[in-house]
């Protein structure tokens, strides 16, 4: 499915709850967003604790679902073409050194990480 269905999906959805509403008492700014996205990343993980595998695929699924339902809209309203920034972040991890010689391996040297302290 095409992230921009998805993404249209979500607005749709939101807007039917009236949270777009000046007055929501669950405004959709972006860190109220992006709280909820590391939240609902907690979740995915709390499927896993004590184990290597969740057991549970359908709750797996409904909360990678909703990782990535906040991931879109996070997006949309910072006005970030995600499936662009996907492939803009793919070619910076193949150009970045990953050997095991070299701690904290950063990209070919345009990251701030990357440059010597002045």
């Amino acid at each position: 499915m095409e992230l921009e269905t998805l993404t249209s999906a979500m607005h749709e959805f939101v807007e039917s709850k009236g949270w777009l509403a000046h007055d929501s008492p669950k405004q959709q700014t972006q860190r109220n967003l992006a709280i909820s996205l590391v939240l609902e990343a907690t979740e995915v993980l709390e499927l896993f604790q004590w184990s290597e595998e969740t057991g549970r695929p359908d709750e797996l699924a409904d909360e990678l679902a909703d990782v990535m339902l906040y991931l879109l809209q996070l997006a949309s309203f910072s006005d970030i073409d995600l499936g662009e920034a996907v492939m803009t972040k793919l070619r910076k991890n193949y150009a970045r050194d990953w050997s095991p010689e070299t701690p904290n391996a950063r990209d070919t040297g345009n990251s701030a990480a990357s440059q010597p302290h002045r």
